[in-house]
């Protein structure tokens, strides 16, 4: 059990013993204090604490004992193997079918003019419409035209449950405009409909002189930074409900389990899409997140025909039921890549790119299906996109991986090594991180720290022949692919006999 606080979040060695107590599944974190917890934590779900002073009878406590009643009884049980793609989708618990569900829905209420000047009221109603126009080509948030909110009375603003339901919505999103300085500033925060809490806020600026020129990257900084948050808060939600999810919120669960990548990570996000796929057996997205979670496991384990079989035929049904879905073409795209169908499935996560060119997600995806083109120039161009477009995004980690990897391909080897470092940072545990980091640091004469990130891959339980296997289905028609390879087995060689 961590608690965390001010003083604890600083301690390295609270921070060490949480992040051993999360790679063994066996960490129960609640805040006793405000505080800004860890970035590797931020997505966990942790019980809200800070105001409880011993009342036995308080709700926020009781919850939390319930969860750490759940948490025990979990561990309790018979740890699952790892599911078959020939299984009919089934999960741990009995399930009945229920709701799709779908992306958490926004308005966005027009914004105040707080520096009184004519100029600035024609930009503040400019900024609304831009903003909607922006989120609404992404996929994470179902976004209200701009006629819904634009004649709201001021008492309709002041009661914000009343407007959520009017409107039926989940979040509001207010802002102002106004001048500092030299500079325009736009604030903005996040409410809550139902309860009017603030949820998150933003200040962005730009320099009056430039503002022509910068308008439209400053709408796009705030529509990312939004649709970063409200998909942050919602993976938060479907991961705090312990049963009547919706598909949708099964999906999130999925994805979210790759907040690391090791074998219990990938068998919990095949479980929870076959949980989607169980609650609402005709949603396409949930047969496509489970043909991507499948193949996400195939990448580690030895060829199977069979196999590859199968998850095509999972990737057809979603397409199937929804063949112009930007997510679902999306996951197919990455699925079929993985399982050796780049080019086929090029055709798909371009196609999901142009559907939804303001996703973050799917340019993370598409820029993945060009490595294993080896098209390392495009791929890096689609991977610094979602970069831009999902800052502080739970999946950051993989997206620096894959960069390092682009950048490898271009023989950057400097780059390489700066995104991987990017990507150890934000995940230490991850073991393929550290064996690109051995190869990038033998590029550049770094001899030792390169065996040093292999003795740490060995730590983590990561082999050469799975660090091979992983290249191989990555990067197949790469040049530099076996003496890469050869490098690594050398360096484990090393290690290995102390040489």
């Amino acid at each position: 059990m961590v608690l965390w606080s001010k003083t604890s979040v600083e301690s390295r060695w609270v921070r060490a013993e949480a992040t051993l107590a999360d790679r063994a599944r066996s960490l129960v974190p609640c805040m006793i204090e405000p505080c800004d917890r860890p970035i590797m934590f931020e997505l966990t779900h942790t019980a809200e604490l800070a105001h409880w002073a011993g009342e036995t009878a308080d709700k926020a406590w009781l919850a939390f004992l319930g969860d750490v009643r759940r948490f025990v009884a979990k561990e309790a049980a018979p740890v699952a193997e790892m599911p078959s793609t020939a299984e009919p989708p089934t999960v741990k618990e009995t399930l009945k079918p229920g709701q799709s569900g779908s992306a958490p829905s926004l308005a966005v209420l027009p914004f105040t003019n707080r520096s009184g000047l004519p100029e600035d009221e024609v930009f503040a109603e400019g900024m609304v419409e831009d903003v909607i126009c922006a989120l609404s080509q992404g996929v994470n948030v179902r976004v209200l035209g701009a006629t819904t909110t634009a004649n709201l009375s001021r008492a309709a603003i002041m009661d914000l449950p009343a407007l959520g339901r009017q409107l039926g919505v989940r979040y509001l999103l207010e802002g102002n405009v106004r001048r500092a300085g030299t500079n325009l500033r736009v604030t903005t925060q996040l409410l809550e409909a139902e309860t009017g809490a603030v949820m998150w806020t933003g200040k962005f600026d730009r320099a009056l002189s430039q503002l022509a020129e910068l308008q439209e990257e400053l709408v796009s900084e705030i529509a990312a930074s939004l649709d970063t948050q409200v998909y942050s808060l919602e993976i938060e939600r479907a991961l705090r409900k312990p049963a009547d999810i919706t598909a949708w919120e099964a999906v999130q669960r999925s994805l979210s389990a790759y907040r690391k990548w090791d074998a219990t990570a990938r068998v919990d996000a095949i479980e929870e899409a076959r949980r989607a796929v169980v609650i609402a057996p005709d949603y396409a997205p949930a047969h496509a997140a489970l043909a991507h979670a499948l193949a996400n496991a195939y990448l580690a384990k030895p060829d199977d025909p069979a196999e590859v079989q199968s998850i095509r035929a999972i990737a057809e049904r979603a397409l199937a039921l929804a063949p112009d879905d930007a997510m679902v073409l999306s996951f197919v795209g990455l699925a079929l890549s993985y399982v050796g169908y780049p080019e086929e499935g090029e055709r798909h996560s371009l196609r999901a790119v142009r559907k939804a060119p303001g996703s973050g997600m799917l340019h993370f995806f598409h820029g993945g299906v060009c490595l294993r083109l080896e098209r390392p120039e495009e791929a890096l161009s689609h991977l610094k996109t979602a970069e831009r477009l999902g800052p502080g995004w739970h999946l950051m980690w993989v997206v620096k991986d894959w960069q390092s990897v682009a950048c490898r391909g271009l023989e950057r080897w400097a780059e390489a090594n700066a995104a991987i470092d990017e990507c150890l940072r934000l995940l230490p545990s991850y073991g393929m991180g550290h064996v690109n980091k051995a190869v990038y640091c033998t590029q550049l004469g770094q001899d030792v720290e390169a065996r040093e990130h292999i003795e740490t891959a060995r730590r983590l339980d990561w082999g050469a022949v799975q660090a091979e296997r992983i290249s191989l289905r990555i990067r197949p028609n790469s040049p530099g692919l076996e003496a890469d390879n050869a490098t690594i087995r050398a360096l484990y060689a090393a290690t290995e006999s102390g040489a």
